[in-house]
């Protein structure tokens, strides 16, 4: 989406695990097969913890669920800035998103970040112009 808009310069985005299970750990292979059929390039990642640093660095961190807003705020020491988000939030919504974990359902995660994503670049329109 921001590639699409030709707003690559202007952002900086990152992932990071919230808890440690899959540290070091490339993206699962549900993913990568669900980013290839809708023709979003996969780059090299590896899964890493989320810290304190992060918090100061980025403007904005967006969690999946409460499992991740909880472990966020915990690694951030609290949330004095007010930068952690969940994602379907900036859609008006307070479910999590749909977990492939548990559902083996990578399309409707799929659509579930979609949702939520556009939701966010609308959200920062006003930032952006």
């Amino acid at each position: 989406m921001v590639n699409k808009r030709g707003l690559a310069d202007r952002f900086e985005i990152d992932s990071a695990a919230t808890s440690r299970e899959e540290i070091g750990n490339g993206p699962h292979y549900g993913t990568v097969s669900k980013l290839r059929e809708v023709g979003i390039r996969v780059i090299p990642h590896r899964a890493r913890q989320m810290t304190r640093a992060d918090y100061e660095h980025f403007d904005y961190l967006i969690g999946m669920d409460s499992y991740n807003i909880s472990n966020m705020t915990r690694l951030a020491g609290g949330d004095p800035d007010g930068k952690i988000y969940a994602l379907l939030g900036f859609a008006g919504m307070s479910r999590s998103i749909a977990d492939p974990w548990y559902t083996d359902n990578f399309d409707e995660t799929y659509d579930d970040l979609c949702v939520g994503l556009k939701a966010f670049m609308k959200h920062l329109e006003p930032e952006l112009l």
